[in-house]
């Protein structure tokens, strides 16, 4: 597909998360452009007063794209979420959505979308975060009807930091909880890097491997139409699709949002080009008078 042509995805991101737009990028090049806003730095607030903001200034955020016309868009940073539970975060991002004139989808609800895909009921927990935030999020998941059955918490050398965890330290904690064969591994955090710890760990048996990251490039592809087993799709998202036996092109609650988010969009363009053929006659109206 053209450059110029193809779907544009708007993805906002915290200052300081440096894996969310390469993994995304990669996940769903060449199918889509994306395009990129950051939350403001927030000097002197702790984690916690950080999120909260977020959710605060995330309109403002997604407004910042301006006259960028996106096909879709996805908010990662999933704390920030978890704080809304599901029932705060679904009438968010519907609202955001009606905004934005395109579907607007958080990571967490892109979670929730790709786990109902596969058919994942039950969960074990990969978690990088602060203790109290890994907590908010299994209260999430279990919220939205997913069984959280063990949290395994990751730490980058002796601190919870979700940014430094490198790939020999994700392998090895991961390997050394001993999980069952048949799990479904939920490796929580959009800027924990997990492209190579994914690539190693997938070797080792059938389970079903997900990520922030994975699950936001799964419901942007579904929210277009594209199957996550397409000749196009990432190693990754096929491998999601074989060890599932499902494609993220089936119809469902990401597919709704696209269409609702693409006849606003629609609308959106048919009002400009009703402006502009306004304006055009307002021109030659006043060039016959003159």
């Amino acid at each position: 597909m053209a450059l110029h042509s193809a779907p544009r995805l708007g993805v906002v991101v915290p200052s300081g998360n440096a894996a969310a737009e390469p993994e995304i990028g990669s996940l769903v090049s060449p199918a889509f452009n994306v395009h990129t806003a950051r939350f403001p730095v927030l000097p002197g607030k702790d984690l916690r007063g950080r999120l909260e903001k977020y959710n605060d200034v995330l309109p403002d955020v997604l407004g910042s794209f301006g006259g960028l016309r996106l096909d879709a868009a996805v908010v990662s940073c999933t704390g920030s979420h978890y704080l809304l539970t599901p029932d705060g975060d679904r009438p968010l991002c519907a609202e955001l959505s009606e905004r934005v004139g395109a579907p607007v989808r958080s990571a967490a609800l892109a979670i929730l979308d790709t786990a109902r895909a596969v058919g994942a009921e039950r969960l074990v927990l990969i978690s990088p975060y602060e203790p109290w935030l890994t907590e908010l999020s299994h209260t999430y998941w279990e919220s939205a009807g997913l069984a959280v059955d063990r949290v395994v918490k990751i730490r980058a050398g002796a601190r919870f930091s979700p940014y430094d965890v490198t790939t020999e330290e994700l392998v090895t904690q991961v390997r050394e909880a001993e999980l069952p064969e048949d799990a479904t591994l939920l490796f929580t955090g959009t800027g924990m890097f997990t492209f190579d710890a994914l690539a190693e760990l997938g070797r080792d048996s059938g389970r079903t491997l997900l990520t922030s990251n994975l699950a936001s490039a799964w419901w942007a592809r579904d929210a277009l139409g594209l199957p996550a087993d397409g000749p196009d799709a990432h190693p990754l998202l096929r491998r999601l699709a074989e060890r599932t036996g499902t494609r993220a092109g089936a119809p469902g609650a990401g597919r709704d949002a696209a269409v609702a988010g693409r006849d606003a969009a629609v609308a959106g363009r048919s009002a400009a080009v009703t402006g502009r053929d306004a304006a055009a006659a307002g021109r030659d109206a006043a060039v016959a008078v003159s």
